[in-house]
């Protein structure tokens, strides 16, 4: 079996829900081997995440962010517990964690107390509002960050209310941020054999997401508000109806402003004293909005596309989630895999977007149920039969 790019590295993941998960999950992908443990009895909260009373604890959330990944389910209340869950950090390369500030060092499981054993392990917190600070105790997630880091205050119609993003952006982007961290940490450790802590948040990674907004505002004082799907970086740029559907258009400069006229056959218009510059186009986006959705409203998705792609202008259609499911540009890219599923049969999911020509990405392991990998994980440790037995018995494992 070729070697992956993070094959010989053993992860051990206390992270539940969505940013760790993706980390850790992302890391597996690469190579490594990763053990997650969870609460014995129902695992990670994630795996019943709509799921009704009579289905199986196994959600399309968990499927998503947990294949590449053995289980082992602990009662870390409980001192033997604790005491698997450190000879696992002893003999590991990196640990993620994303519990509430303060529960790790509670379990004695925190990177000081590791690091006394294990000086070579590389050690990360994601957490959602800094692992310091007047907030870092404070409980967060996506929507409470979305909230708190400014991105909800101009998401959204001009004049409506506040909008969530659809996705749990601010979880993702801290998995994103995690991974990043880990993979500097490894390159930093075998330059020097020195392990050490990696932190990073929700809040931070969020507020990273909206960098060039708050350039603008430092520079300008330009305070953003909602724009539905326009951007201010050019116009037009924005989704527009057709006669059949909706398709996106971005016309960034004045050169892609003409070519867009010109593919949806009103050349004239780019010579409009209103819109001949980007400034004036600023100055005039009402006009010019309803001058081009006068055009694409008269047209098909298909007949604006073809007249668009002919003059090389960015645009697409505006699909639906079960469209892009079937997608033939996502089937050539590899972008949706079948993973096995530990309860029976595959399920399937959104591949990682890294395409390594040497060391690609596999699916080497399914998705577990919770605690399906305890015994065998334990007998690695070299734990005997016997005591893999009395900590069942106590209820332990």
């Amino acid at each position: 079996m070729q070697n992956q790019i993070l094959s010989g590295i053993r992860v051990v993941d206390f992270t539940h829900i969505f940013a760790g998960p993706l980390a850790t999950q992302t890391l597996g992908d690469m190579g490594a081997e990763v053990i997650k443990i969870e609460r014995r009895g129902g695992g990670d909260s994630a795996r019943s995440y709509g799921q009704s009373a009579d289905e199986p604890p196994m959600s399309g959330a968990f499927l998503a962010l947990n294949r590449n990944k053995r289980s082992l389910a602990l009662d870390l209340n409980q001192e033997d517990g604790r005491q698997v869950a450190k000879d696992l950090l002893l003999d590991a390369d990196v640990v993620i964690q994303n519990f509430r500030i303060g529960l790790m060092e509670r379990w004695g499981l925190d990177y000081d107390s590791i690091a006394k054993e294990n000086p070579s392990v590389i050690y990360g917190s994601i957490s959602g509002f800094g692992h310091k600070g007047a907030l870092s105790q404070k409980a967060a997630n996506d929507l409470v960050i979305q909230g708190y880091s400014g991105l909800m205050s101009f998401t959204g119609e001009p004049d409506g209310d506040p909008v969530r993003c659809g996705t749990a952006i601010s979880d993702f982007s801290a998995g994103l941020y995690g991974v990043i961290g880990i993979l500097g940490a490894l390159m930093h450790r075998a330059r020097t054999g020195q392990g050490q802590q990696v932190f990073t948040s929700m809040l931070e990674s969020q507020v990273s997401l909206l960098n060039y907004f708050f350039a603008d505002y430092w520079l300008k004082g330009v305070v953003p508000k909602p724009l539905g799907t326009a951007n201010r970086l050019g116009i037009p740029n924005q989704a527009f109806r057709t006669k059949d559907g909706w398709l996106v258009i971005s016309a960034a400069n004045d050169s892609m402003w003409r070519r867009s006229c010109a593919g949806l056959g009103v050349p004239e218009l780019a010579d409009d004293p209103r819109f001949v510059s980007l400034p004036l186009r600023y100055e005039n986006t009402k006009a010019l909005v309803e001058e081009f959705s006068r055009v694409t409203g008269a047209l098909t998705t298909t007949e604006c596309l073809a007249g668009l792609e002919a003059q090389g202008v960015s645009c697409a259609r505006l699909n639906s989630l079960d469209e892009v499911a079937d997608d033939i540009q996502m089937a050539e890219l590899g972008g949706f895999i079948d993973v096995p599923r530990g309860d029976g049969g595959t399920a399937k999911v959104v591949a990682t977007p890294l395409h390594y020509a040497e060391t690609p990405l596999r699916v080497n392991r399914g998705v577990p149920t919770v605690g399906q990998d305890t015994e065998q994980i334990l007998t690695e440790l070299g734990y005997s039969a016997e005591r893999i037995s009395a900590l069942r018995e106590s209820q332990v494992i």
